[in-house]
């Protein structure tokens, strides 16, 4: 008997990993991930579901998936039942259920972290450090300090690895419940409720999804900014934000943009992401983009291979972020293996990646270009528009430049003002304010910036 039940359960096992396989995370999440098997006979699966709206979805969505997978790996066409804690009593009744005792089972809570990023592979340099600093205060305490905590700053430089470098440091030093999602996530399970008839079954649903955002001690929250445009889901990411934060539960939010310019999010929210502390992340320099490439070499089979020269040559290649320096090392490590150099010399390396650096990797720096440009224009230097001086033929085109580099980067207001002599972003904000109210009856100054423009 032990042997059987402990069969039908690894063919559920692998019945649901095939089916995560199939739709995505948060459809998964949503339907599939707290299904139970009860019974297994020749003919039928009893599963215990967690909600009466389960049994509608999968009953009337899902059920040619399931016949399809069921089949695949048993070659068996079964017949499922799906039933709710109330029914399991009526159904043990009619059918030979599995033994309380061996049917029960510890239901392990998603976090959604991945264990691989931690605090000990994350590397700190002077762009993240203050970042990191702060990370680990939360993790040591949270829920008491800086709440939220709000990390933000351009796609691809480290701030997921924070998080959950976060979140797996405080399940690892506590039993306190964490959960990690994305913004997209958490507006694609919202959504779902608005797909179910009025009645009890969107009721229970939405009960569950507050049940699930509102009961744990730990929410992350990647990518807020995807939250444009969702009105409703913003409101009801308030309400969630305000229960946790009002019972001391920590809140920890990523975001490509400050709070100050994400203007699209409801005014409520933003100022609320400012409670506690928002901290941003710039793009690693020279020397931590070293760093990071000798890091994740250290995990492959060529760290003992590659010298210096190779390290900084791909520091150099990969200017923007770390998302550009895995997948250098990747293009580095896939051609290594087809030709197995006893050693990785910097011209077999130029060879290996020529290709992906002149496509995907090679940047300019497009606000010391922008600078370059205005100064050139003004006939000035770069060092007259980063400098504290306050004449006209100074300050208008810094103005100017200032403008440019917010219209045409993807750079954040810190960003911009760090690189115009470390000028906080409220002032990179007047500047921009001041050019968009000449523009209006400026006409001059229109040719001016089309002229720039050009030379862009």
């Amino acid at each position: 008997m032990w042997g059987e039940v402990l069969k039908t359960q690894e063919i559920f096992k692998q019945f649901l990993s095939e089916i995560a396989e199939t739709v995505s995370p948060s459809t998964y999440s949503v339907w599939f991930n707290d299904l139970e098997l009860v019974n297994m006979d020749d003919k039928e699966l009893v599963i215990k579901v967690p909600l009466p709206v389960h049994k509608k979805i999968l009953r009337t969505t899902y059920i040619d998936l399931f016949d399809e997978t069921i089949f695949s790996l048993t070659g068996i066409n079964y017949s499922f039942k799906f039933v709710t804690e109330d029914e399991l009593e009526e159904i043990k009744e009619v059918t030979n259920i599995i033994p309380e005792e061996v049917h029960e089972k510890t239901v392990e809570w998603n976090t959604n972290l991945n264990p691989n990023l931690n605090f000990d592979n994350y590397v700190v340099g002077e762009s993240n450090r203050l970042a990191f600093i702060s990370a680990m205060n939360v993790a040591q305490s949270p829920g008491t300090i800086r709440n939220p905590l709000f990390i933000y700053g351009r796609s691809g430089i480290g701030k997921t690895h924070l998080m959950h470098a976060i979140g797996n440091y405080i399940t690892e030093h506590s039993n306190k419940k964490v959960l990690y999602t994305t913004s997209d996530d958490f507006k694609n399970e919202y959504v779902e409720i608005s797909k179910l008839e009025r009645g009890q079954a969107s009721i229970e649903y939405a009960k569950q999804f507050k049940n699930k955002y509102r009961g744990v001690d730990v929410l992350i929250v990647d990518d807020i900014q995807f939250l444009v445009g969702a009105e409703l889901t913003q409101q009801e990411f308030f309400h969630t934000f305000e229960a946790l934060h009002q019972a001391n539960k920590q809140i920890i939010i990523s975001s490509d943009k400050s709070p100050d310019d994400l203007k699209k999010i409801e005014e409520r929210l933003r100022s609320r992401f400012t409670w506690g502390l928002p901290v941003d992340i710039y793009p690693p320099d020279f020397e931590l983009r070293c760093e990071i490439i000798k890091q994740k070499l250290s995990n492959t089979s060529i760290k003992n291979k590659v010298n210096r020269d190779v390290i900084e040559y791909i520091a150099n290649a990969c200017p923007n972020d770390v998302r550009q320096i895995e997948g250098t090392i990747n293009r580095l490590l896939a051609y290594t293996a087809m030709y197995a150099p006893d050693i990785i010399t910097l011209d077999f390396t130029i060879e290996a990646i020529k290709d992906y650096v002149n496509t995907n990797v090679y940047q300019e720096n497009t606000i010391s270009h922008i600078q370059k440009v205005v100064a050139d224009f003004f006939k000035i230097t770069v060092e007259d528009l980063k400098s504290k001086r306050r004449s006209n033929n100074i300050a208008k085109p810094r103005h100017i430049a200032m403008y440019l580099c917010r219209i045409e980067t993807d750079e954040n207001l810190a960003k911009i003002g760090l690189e115009f002599g470390g000028r906080d972003h409220s002032t990179v904000v007047a500047s921009c304010d001041k050019i968009k109210n000449d523009l209006k009856n400026n006409t001059n100054l229109d040719n001016m910036l089309k002229e720039i423009k050009s030379k862009l």
